[in-house]
């Protein structure tokens, strides 16, 4: 019986890592991709890796420590209440994947195991409470921080770094294998300063690829870790493989979701949100707390969409004798074919619709669900092991 559900646990392992890689590779690549910086392709292997690196490097003092502090005794964690919650963590993450919304793998972990032991009477609310404090005030910054740069310094910002995203279908960073050795090419128009920003932008990327391999393989392996039965390093290889899978299939969806459907990403715009983004994820990680970096990404795209489009400029008005001061979602409202007025040095023929910076319909959608995977885990694992009796809790 002990095989079988152990088994059955590295299944369910698996299917976690596999929808990790789906969730994590929007908020990562998404900007690059949505700016037609690198193809999926690139950013599914670049993910791959880098998860890999912080998974096999940084990892293990996460899968080790995820147990110990957030239940008051480790005695809960039986091989059979690991697979339940496993099976939650995924089911959940799968659902979010399913509908193309990333949903953070660290609040759905956290939930599926503060189930369990507010199920058993184990849960330590403190830390419970320090973690979700940083959860609800972490996007927050990340949305008021890029909704700022948006609306008051991106034009400033863009035309210090004097770079935009290619128009082509060629992307701005492919990988030419004509030869024995594969080497970089760049886009054809491309000068120093855009293949600069693409380099920023992208490696930023691999940076928050392995901040998730750092944090978000112990969400899948954890769990069966603790009943003793194998190793560490088998199971994190096995769980990276399991992600890279989710990076190069179901991550697609979330790519376009991040990339292309809530907001129009120029490259000066992916570099602003992978800046934010990585920063917070990188101060939460320092201070010990698990971090939400799919909601934090999400949540700085969102502001900078926002702020770019409730960016206000001044027009004369020859009727009054005076300027009048409006929004550029105003000014792109304008009917086809009139050319709206020109802000500040921009172009006005490359000023974007207020639809394209900002869809609200796509942000609510996002918004939506990232609360309910984490409470269909929660929910759920609370249920399950409060009242199904072969638990034995």
């Amino acid at each position: 019986m002990t095989e079988v559900l152990l088994i059955v646990g590295l299944i369910v392992a698996v299917f976690v890592g596999y929808n990790i890689g789906g969730a994590t590779t929007g908020p990562a690549f998404g900007p690059a991709v949505g700016a037609n910086v690198i193809t999926k392709l690139m950013a599914a292997a670049l993910m791959s890796v880098f998860f890999f690196l912080g998974a096999i490097t940084i990892g293990p003092n996460v899968v080790t420590t995820l147990g110990d502090e957030l239940v008051h005794t480790t005695d809960i964690f039986t091989l059979r209440a690991n697979v339940a919650v496993l099976f939650f963590i995924g089911g959940a993450l799968f659902v979010g994947n399913y509908a193309g919304v990333p949903a953070s793998t660290s609040m759905t972990a956290v939930g599926a195991i503060a189930a369990l032991g507010l199920a058993t009477g184990e849960l330590n609310l403190a830390v419970l409470g320090e973690i979700v404090v940083w959860w609800i005030v972490a996007p927050i910054i990340g949305f008021w921080v890029a909704g700022i740069v948006g609306r008051y310094f991106y034009p400033k910002i863009n035309a210090w770094i004097a770079i935009e995203a290619s128009d082509s279908d060629r992307e701005m960073i492919t990988v030419d294998r004509s030869g024995l050795i594969p080497r970089l090419r760049f886009g054809e128009n491309a000068d120093r300063r855009e293949i600069t920003g693409a380099f920023i932008v992208v490696g930023i990327g691999c940076l928050m690829g392995f901040s998730s391999g750092t944090s978000n393989i112990a969400n899948a392996i954890a769990p069966i870790y603790g009943t003793g039965e194998i190793e560490m390093v088998p199971l994190i290889l096995l769980g990276s493989i399991a992600v890279a899978v989710g990076c190069f299939t179901i991550a697609r969806r979330t790519l376009d979701t991040l990339g292309n459907d809530i907001t129009n990403l120029p490259l000066t715009a992916a570099i602003v949100v992978a800046v934010i983004s990585s920063t917070l994820v990188v101060g939460l990680s320092f201070i010990g707390i698990p971090a939400s970096f799919v909601v934090i990404a999400t949540m700085s795209i969102i502001g900078l969409g926002w702020g770019r489009a409730t960016r206000t400029t001044t027009i004369p008005d020859a009727a009054r004798g005076e300027e009048t001061r409006v929004s550029v979602g105003a000014l792109t409202a304008e009917e086809e074919g009139e050319e709206p007025p020109k802000i500040g040095t921009e172009d006005p023929r490359d000023i974007p619709k207020a639809s394209d910076l900002f869809d609200p319909s796509t942000t609510a959608r996002v918004i939506l669900m990232q609360n309910v995977v984490p409470i269909i885990s929660t929910a759920g694992a609370f249920l399950t092991f409060r009242f199904v009796p072969i638990f034995g809790f």
